[in-house]
């Protein structure tokens, strides 16, 4: 099947492919990945507990005498004990007390990891516009580097392995702290020194404000008749990118649409909700969100399903999570939209970010989603109708996307007035 890119096609896919699930789960599970997003801000509180045992009830016994004599052991015999900042060991206390759960998706940030989430979040910040990671050897390597960016306008190449930044030697480095280091004042020049084949070289970048870039479109099939949306995350820059995508499609004359979700690990949920109502009529469950204890909410359309009759397939792979199932699963339930490629990652709880009077933040579970036809959305993931492996030797020698090329075939089958039961 033949392809024509129209404007801007997802660049990173390819890349993306080659690194394997195992890097996008872990990746996955470190940020949590914040559908459901809600911030609330508490009253601000500081006080001092010491040896308190006894607080009321059964359920909150606790002796905190242990945790003030582990606390003297460890600055008092530790080596680096007369240099560990006090403040640092609360937020170490704070972080052990969230991972008490077992849940990846409860954690603690501290104030800088904190102000990073929330730059995550607005799909924006001041950094060099480069997506970066660590390689099978912990080195830092660059992945891409963003279209248009200040990365790519200084020379910085994928697969560049980043050895210094501002001089301070990479070794041993997590991403995050690759990422915190690169990042800063907007204006303000980083220095990387990179290893490239047998060269060695210093790039200067100056930071700008970045945009990650949020969707693609281009159009696909023999003929160039069905529109190819790429969504890379539910940001807040997404409503409006898809909205005009849609207006695309139509222009172009496009006989259908595929939504292609691979590698999008979510956003917020009013986005899903907002472009879940581009498909299903006003009034109509998107999801629903369970609580602990009662007061479920149902999160209900309220767009005017303009294109609910519009042939459309959505493309999801094991990095699809949170929003993207939940717009994948409503699709599905409510239009027998085909879901292709594979399993997605099983992200099905709600998080609340709470911040804290000093900056931090806790983002705490406190629901999970009900899809229309009543699955709960759990590790397990949704299934997809057709699965299809994506042949990345075949990507790399010769630029074809093997699950794409399936979702064509199918939006073929649909725009021709085949129902998925005749396809199956």
């Amino acid at each position: 099947m033949a392809s024509k890119k129209k404007t801007n096609p997802n660049p990173t896919l390819k890349i993306i492919a080659g690194i394997g699930s195992a890097l996008i789960i872990a990746s996955l599970i470190f940020l949590g990945f914040f559908v459901g997003y809600k911030e609330g801000v508490r009253e601000n509180k500081v006080f001092t507990i010491e040896n308190v045992k006894n607080l009321g009830d059964k359920e909150k016994e606790a002796d905190f005498a242990i945790f003030w004599e582990a606390w003297t052991t460890l600055k008092g015999v530790h080596i680096d004990g007369p240099e560990i900042v006090s403040q640092d060991l609360v937020y170490g206390a704070i972080k052990g007390l969230a991972g008490a759960f077992n849940d990846p998706y409860t954690v603690y940030f501290p104030p800088a990891e904190a102000r990073k989430f929330e730059e995550d979040v607005s799909g924006r910040f001041y950094g060099i516009g480069a997506e970066i990671d660590l390689n099978e050897s912990g080195n830092v390597i660059v992945i891409t580097p963003l279209k248009d960016s200040p990365a790519e306008k200084s020379g910085l190449r994928a697969a560049d392995l980043i050895l210094e930044i501002d001089g301070i030697s990479t070794k041993g480095m997590t991403t995050d702290e690759a990422v915190t280091l690169i990042r800063g004042e907007l204006g303000d020049p980083v220095i990387l020194t990179v290893a490239r084949e047998n060269e060695l070289l210093e790039i200067v970048i100056t930071r700008e404000e970045i945009q990650v870039p949020t969707l693609s479109y281009e159009l696909v099939g023999d003929r160039e008749q069905f529109a190819h949306i790429y969504l890379s995350s539910f940001n807040e820059n997404a409503a409006s990118a898809f909205a005009k995508a849609l207006r695309d499609a139509e222009s172009d004359n496009a006989k259908g649409i595929i939504v292609d979700l691979r590698f999008n690990p979510g956003g917020f949920l009013e986005v899903a909700n907002n472009l879940a109502g581009w498909f299903i009529d006003r009034g109509e469950v998107v999801v629903t969100e369970r609580f602990r204890v009662g007061n479920d909410h149902e999160f209900r359309s309220r767009g005017t399903g303009e294109f609910k009759d519009f042939p459309v397939v959505i493309l999801v792979n094991e990095g699809s999570a949170s929003a993207s199932e939940i717009f994948a699963g409503a699709l599905r339930d409510h239009n027998d939209v085909p879901l292709i490629g594979k399993t997605t990652f099983g992200k099905g709880t709600v998080q609340e970010l709470v911040r804290l009077s000093d900056n931090s933040s806790l983002k705490i579970t406190i629901a999970e989603w009900e899809m229309p036809a009543g699955q709960i959305l759990t590790r397990d993931g949704l299934t997809p109708d057709f699965e299809v492996d994506l042949d990345i030797d075949r990507l790399e020698a010769e630029g074809i996307d093997s699950q794409l090329e399936e979702a064509i075939d199918i939006l073929g089958q649909l725009s021709n007035g085949l129902s998925l039961a005749e396809i199956k």
